[in-house]
């Protein structure tokens, strides 16, 4: 098989018919085998429904249904673990990421020999002031922390040969997050500009408490300068106590009245403050040591349609 298409999906009945209105056109002009794998992220609405009445008339449709919620990341491992084509596209179903961009980092992939090619977005307007502010701190802060150069705005919407997602497979992730994992393979990569488009339906699956998960995902995912910083700033910390304390002892010699509730009520909310930092920040290494440990998957596959005998196209 050529290619493998694989769609994350949480509660996308809306979308799902104009997603597949869109880009079963672009795949079948471009005239290779190809499979689309729609990976059910426990969703809670109609949508698994909609998938298998879209299967019926779908053949190269595969659903893959996952028992419970497990987050975008790792609803994107499975369909990559169960992939089959020689090239692999991830793309999210909201068409925001246009399909037919495909057809051109296949070519550029072949034409090219290279086994990653990114989709980087020109045009972020659709999305909100903050939001482009934060996803501009975020791929400053990536390229830092990954060590590699990232490209700039370029989220999961990108084609894989089978080198790179066989690289992918064997790395012992149970965090993953993809958009510095595929840098960091360091893998000959391009790029392909495309213009970000509104959502088509429905509503974003990606608020600012997940934008956040990711952040703090992606740094103690591939660095230890969080423990670092926790140093430092309890260096800080002490050189500070250092200076009030000189501060104080001077004021005592010079028979400066000082009452004293002022400082010391400045200096333990900063402590105090300081030490739940770094603490939080050992926190969130200790956690990823604890899953590791405990060993568990990280999502369950309930069903695969490739396993079933599929509908007849109607």
């Amino acid at each position: 098989m050529k290619l493998s298409v694989v769609v994350p999906v949480f509660n996308e009945q809306d979308v799902l018919p104009l997603f597949a209105e869109r880009i079963r056109p672009v795949l079948e002009g471009l005239d290779v085998s190809y499979e689309v794998l729609a990976v059910d992220d426990g969703s809670t609405d109609a949508t698994p429904v909609v998938l298998e009445l879209m299967r019926r008339h779908w053949p190269e449709l595969r659903v893959i249904r996952l028992r419970r919620n497990s987050g975008h990341q790792n609803a994107l491992t499975a369909g990559l673990h169960r992939a089959r084509g020689e090239y692999v596209v991830s793309i999210d179903v909201d068409l925001q990421d246009p399909p037919e961009v495909i057809a051109e980092m296949l070519r550029l992939a072949e034409n090219g020999g290279l086994d990653v090619v990114h989709g980087v977005r020109t045009d972020r307007s659709t999305d909100s002031p903050f939001k482009r502010w934060t996803a501009g701190l975020y791929y400053r802060m990536a390229g830092r922390v990954v060590g590699t150069p990232v490209p700039r705005h370029a989220g999961d919407f990108r084609l894989l040969s089978r080198t790179a997602v066989d690289a992918l497979i064997d790395l012992p992730e149970h965090r993953p997050v993809y958009r510095l994992l595929v840098p960091w393979l360091g893998l000959p990569s391009g790029e392909v500009a495309y213009t970000r488009e509104r959502r088509a339906a429905g509503r974003s699956k990606y608020p600012l408490t997940k934008m956040v998960r990711l952040a703090v995902d992606s740094i103690t995912g591939f660095s230890a300068v969080p423990l670092r910083i926790a140093t430092w700033l309890g260096c800080a910390g002490i050189a500070l106590c250092v200076v009030l304390g000189v501060v104080v002892l001077a004021d005592h010699v010079w028979g400066h009245v000082v009452p004293g509730w002022t400082s010391m009520f400045t200096a333990m909310v900063f402590l105090g403050a300081l030490q739940l930092l770094c603490l939080g920040l050992l926190g969130e290494y200790v956690a990823r040591v604890f899953t590791a440990v405990q060993g568990r998957p990280a999502y369950v596959v309930v069903s695969d349609s490739a396993a079933v005998r599929p509908y007849a196209s109607l």
